[in-house]
């Protein structure tokens, strides 16, 4: 079944790239150039992605990811002309899935969109079954992570993590001490024809810490500085 993308932008020459490269990548298209629209658009059309962008008049894109994440699980896809890096975490925290700055490449877009939707399915239908060393729950001081269920806890509650937030702790706490270059991350998480730079596991980790360590008193993501990320737990 060809996949619908909503596509929530007011620029129309933004709009027109996006609709001649995701149309010719076999996706349809739907379009919405103001938050309100886009919000009615997509409880109506039920998309399979999202592409939002931040700047929108009569309701901004913070918002529009706010609502839908309100009745829905849908994949969102933020579109930026902001340089600021708390713009893209505040967009993650509220559930968006990944992020471009503008201007992009649209190959990169059809990428970035393409590894969403692959790893929605992969998740939706549950994927091969796991390894039984996997079938467990992760047990740290302050942090529980139920890998099967997709359930994060910090103090015995739990925390709600993007796709992406999960998959990153997930993969992190596997194995405790190991160094992950950023461009492992990349390819293991969104796949090896991912397209863009670094920089965005840097805004996703951002986004995790600031769930999974605000109130633990303990840090369990340490950066390796020009390398990566490891987990490690260490006082705050």
């Amino acid at each position: 079944m060809t996949q619908k993308i909503l596509i929530i932008e007011d620029e129309e020459g933004i709009v027109h790239l996006l609709n001649l490269y995701l149309k010719d990548a076999g996706f349809i298209t739907l379009v919405a150039t103001d938050g309100a629209d886009g919000l009615a658009l997509h409880a109506r059309e039920k998309p399979d992605l999202v592409i939002l962008d931040i700047m929108l008049p009569a309701v901004d894109g913070f918002e529009v990811c706010k609502r839908i994440r309100a009745w829905a699980q849908t994949p969102i896809l933020m579109l930026t002309a902001r340089g600021s890096e708390d713009d893209r975490v505040n967009g993650l925290e509220l559930g968006a899935d990944d992020y471009l700055v503008k201007p992009f490449s649209p190959r990169e877009l059809v990428s970035r969109v393409r590894a969403i939707l692959r790893r929605t399915a992969s998740q939706e239908s549950g994927g091969e079954a796991p390894p039984e060393t996997e079938r467990r729950l992760l047990c740290f001081p302050g942090l529980t992570i139920d890998l099967a269920a997709r359930r994060v806890e910090v103090n015995s509650k739990e925390v709600a993590l993007t796709p992406t937030e999960f998959d990153l702790l997930s993969l992190l706490a596997q194995t405790p001490d190991r160094v992950f270059t950023r461009e492992i991350l990349m390819n293991r998480i969104w796949g090896y024809d991912y397209f863009g730079d670094g920089h965005i596991i840097d805004v996703h980790m951002s986004a995790l810490r600031k769930k999974i360590e605000g109130s633990s008193g303990l840090r369990y993501i340490k950066t390796v500085w020009r390398v990566g990320y490891r987990f490690d737990i260490h006082a705050s």
